[in-house]
């Protein structure tokens, strides 16, 4: 259905009446969970103005038709309400916390029938002061003038950099150079460690997870198109929670990391790589990939290669325990593919000198795994790709979080996934041959023939315990060759 909502601030924005996304009025876990969190990060903050803008709706291909919509996560996480155009402020000085945003109009009720106040919105949250958005901008320039410190995370969305700057008075290209690494930190940490509640929703997007993907495995048969499978699990996706948690990669090419091309025509012989998660109507997230052939039964190069990609997947899950850091896990994977590897004859030497000299990048150019909670990518909106940590290296490892792999140690209530793959991608192979990279180490005449072979990557989502870790979910995606082909083309 269209409705009215309003985009914000209103100055800059007109009403249109869009296609209904999907909304939740109320939060999803009780008022005291929201105050808790809130005190908590005011606690870390000490002082200032603590600015959350949620996100607006973003029309697709006109003004009427607007992408589904998704509310920044961690809005979500401190104000639980997951409807566009409202910005959460947190005044760590005095302990207020407000809502701005702007009620439903009768022209808005048209469109959408009739719906809840801001300040009966807040409520569920905790939050007792609400206030029209046209109030927000003078707050903020109140506080400026008088030299207050306003926090804000790095802007990932365009709207919210128009918004922050006009609010700001900062022009667009310099709010990274404004944002509040302070807020950065605390907003990782707290997120990093998810609580028991936090958990049985991601138990629940593990649900959702598990039917994507042994539907996919169902369908999977020569002749069947790609976007047959994508389409049919992002069905599920939908039916089950808000959706897929990102794009669903399903692809016999295997070997480009996100593929997101689904043209294929699966064929006799080849393999169908599909990685791809759910998220709850709460806004939590799995990921998990399976790797399977298309006649229903693995050649024995398919599945001698299967194997020890599994062996690193299993040989991880079995390490995993708290204060470990992630480089360290990511190296144990490292080492378990490279003694297969050796074991087939495609590397020479040991295991360890491989790893040393970098061989496994050219096998499996990407990093173990990533965090996973509101985010499928937890937290990166303000981290790894978005951020250089170059400058503040010794306070990135100190905090410790997943918003910067390269010093992340993995604590109890962590949740990270862990997929390693091995891919045969001609082109970088042929880069490495020719640059004379990892000789006596890598065998280029062996791979040779696995240059049509594409990759095989496995995943499940890890949560770290007080003790060890434990794959969640109740039961287990089919992840050993003998499960994947009593199930495949069933």
């Amino acid at each position: 259905k269209p409705n009215g909502i309003r985009f914000w601030p209103r100055s800059s924005f007109c009403t249109f009446n869009i296609v209904t996304p999907f909304f939740i009025l109320t939060p999803m876990f009780s008022a005291k969970t929201y105050t808790a969190r809130r005190h908590e990060l005011r606690t870390k903050i000490g002082s200032g103005i603590i600015l959350f803008p949620g996100n607006p709706l973003s029309p697709n291909n006109y003004p009427n038709n607007a992408y589904y919509f998704r509310q920044d996560s961690s809005f979500l996480y401190y104000f639980g309400l997951n409807v566009p155009s409202v910005v959460g402020v947190i005044d760590a000085d005095t302990g207020e916390e407000a809502l701005y945003g702007d009620d439903f109009t009768v022209e808005d009720i048209i469109w959408t029938g009739p719906q809840p106040t801001l300040r009966e919105m807040g409520a569920g949250a905790g939050v007792t002061a609400t206030f029209p958005m046209a109030e927000l901008e003078k707050r903020l320039r109140r506080a400026i003038s008088l030299g207050r410190r306003v926090h804000y995370l790095p802007p990932y969305r365009g709207e919210t950099k128009l918004q922050l700057s006009e609010l700001l008075g900062i022009r667009p290209a310099l709010l990274h150079d404004y944002k509040s690494v302070d807020l950065m930190f605390a907003v990782a940490e707290m997120r990093e460690k998810k609580s028991a509640e936090e958990v049985e929703e991601m138990e629940r997007a593990f649900e959702i997870g598990y039917e994507m993907h042994t539907t996919a495995m169902k369908m999977c048969r020569p002749g069947v198109v790609e976007r047959q499978i994508a389409g049919a699990i992002e069905g599920i996706a939908k039916s089950m929670g808000q959706g897929v948690s990102f794009p669903s990669i399903v692809s016999q090419h295997g070997e480009t990391l996100h593929n997101l091309n689904a043209d294929g025509v699966l064929e006799e012989g080849r393999l169908l790589l599909c990685d791809a998660g759910g998220e709850t109507v709460e806004g939590y997230c799995s990921d998990h990939t399976r790797t399977y052939p298309v006649s229903g039964r693995f050649t024995q190069k398919q599945k001698d290669i299967y194997n020890i990609v599994l062996a690193a997947h299993d040989h991880v899950a079995r390490i995993v325990k708290p204060h470990m850091m992630y480089t360290e896990i990511h190296h144990a994977a490292y080492m378990t593919l490279a003694e297969g590897l050796v074991g087939l004859g495609l590397l020479k030497g040991s295991a360890a000198d491989a790893v040393a000299a970098g061989a496994m990048t050219m096998l499996m150019p990407h990093g173990l795994g990533h965090g996973l909670g509101m985010d499928v990518h937890d937290c990166e909106a303000m981290g790894e790709r978005s951020f250089d940590f170059a400058s503040i290296a010794e306070r990135a490892a100190a905090s410790g979080t997943c918003i910067y792999r390269a010093a992340w140690r993995i604590e109890p209530g962590t949740v990270m996934t862990d997929e390693p793959g091995l891919y045969f991608i001609p082109a970088l192979i042929d880069k490495c041959r020719a640059e004379g990279l990892y000789k006596g180490i890598v065998d280029y005449d062996a791979l040779d023939a696995y240059r049509d072979f594409g990759g095989i990557r496995i995943e499940d989502d890890i949560l770290v315990t007080e003790t060890g870790s434990r794959i969640l979910g109740d039961r287990k995606i089919p992840v050993t060759a003998e499960e994947v082909e009593s199930i495949v083309g069933r």
